[in-house]
């Protein structure tokens, strides 16, 4: 059968569910339609100090702060920043809160209170023993100009572009120790 964009469990299911309810469903169409609109919104990590952090992301890598959500129960913040015109931010606080969450690619970061004063306290990064989660990745127009001001600005490296054998992208971390890979979309065919 031709894929047409409709999913051939299409309208109510014999059981009168709708096609998103069936669990363990075969049909590749039905799986397209029913996840047409998801969105990969956000990766969350957690951050030691929000001032070093939020300057890192804000003025080293340009992002801009899209919200800030506190938790005083809880005693936790959550800082939500992507690459977005800040003038497209509404004021309504109601209207913010969900321009926010429909964003694409948005980085979360979250700030335990009191972690930044307690000198013991850091997160794994993934990227030593055990091994788990390794980066996220910032997409520039040039990689080797963007590391030339990273070095200038005293970013420490995990890997420069000429480093290693995969020439051409460069691996920076946060104040946590975080990765990012700093990569141009249009090298990355001479890479792989």
């Amino acid at each position: 059968m031709p894929h047409t964009g409709i999913c051939s469990c299409d309208q109510k299911t014999p059981l009168g569910r709708e096609p998103w309810e069936i669990v363990g469903a075969e049909d590749e169409n039905c799986f397209q339609v029913v996840s047409m609109d998801f969105l990969l919104q956000q990766t969350m990590l957690r951050i030691k100090d929000p001032k070093k952090s939020l300057d890192f992301y804000t003025r080293i890598l340009g992002m801009t702060l899209l919200q800030k959500l506190d938790f005083p129960t809880m005693k936790f913040s959550l800082f939500f920043l992507a690459y977005e015109d800040k003038n497209d931010i509404p004021k309504d606080k109601d209207e913010k809160v969900a321009w926010v969450f429909s964003r694409k690619a948005t980085l979360e970061l979250t700030h335990n209170w009191g972690t930044e004063d307690d000198e013991t306290q850091s997160y794994h990064s993934g990227n030593s023993d055990p091994r788990g989660f390794g980066h996220i990745g910032i997409a520039v127009p040039d990689v080797r100009g963007a590391c030339k001001r990273f070095e200038e600005l005293g970013v420490k490296f995990v890997k420069k572009p000429d480093d290693g054998k995969m020439k051409g992208l460069a691996f920076i971390q946060d104040p946590d120790g975080y990765w990012i890979e700093i990569l141009n979309p249009n090298s990355m065919i001479t890479i792989i």
